[in-house]
């Protein structure tokens, strides 16, 4: 097993001996490159259906119907089966019970008004303008004072 070059021939001879080798090991290159591209392919197509999948789970279906004038409120289950739900349908809300191929409705009644959102609503406490730190700062030294106290207040008791 001694490579040795050809003593006999020409330069044409071996150049072709060379491309036939460069052929030869470019068609396994040339098939990884098409499996790659493949998996690649199958890769991305593979992605778009997850990201799809997700976004479709995202807006759910209450984002798909335009003039929606259904919407469930509240749901509690009450057996293993049957349901208590609250839907709320142009501003009267229904209670309704789901169970057994069957629903009733159990009462209905006028919908609440919408509450106003808690930023709108100025603050009336001491400690809104502070951040969560200086809260708990100020309540940590407050309670350490206070069982400070008693625990002075406990020894004079004592002695």
């Amino acid at each position: 097993m001694s490579l040795s070059a050809p003593t006999t021939g020409s330069a044409a001879d071996m150049s072709s001996t060379g491309i036939d080798t460069l052929a030869s090991g470019g068609d396994s290159l040339i098939g990884l490159a098409v499996i790659g591209k493949v998996g690649l392919a199958l890769a991305l197509i593979i992605g778009v259906i997850l990201l799809a999948s997700r976004l479709i789970r995202r807006i759910g279906p209450r984002g798909l119907g335009f003039g929606q004038r259904i919407k469930v409120v509240s749901s509690a289950a009450v057996g293993q089966r049957e349901r208590v739900v609250i839907v709320e349908v142009e501003g009267t809300w229904l209670v309704l019970g789901v169970g057994g191929g069957q629903i009733n409705k159990l009462h209905d009644l006028k919908a609440p008004e919408p509450a106003e959102p808690a930023s709108s609503r100025p603050s009336t406490s001491e400690d809104s303008g502070k951040g969560f730190a200086e809260r708990f700062a100020s309540a940590l030294r407050h309670n350490t004072g206070s069982m400070l106290k008693n625990h002075r207040d406990n020894g004079r008791k004592d002695s």
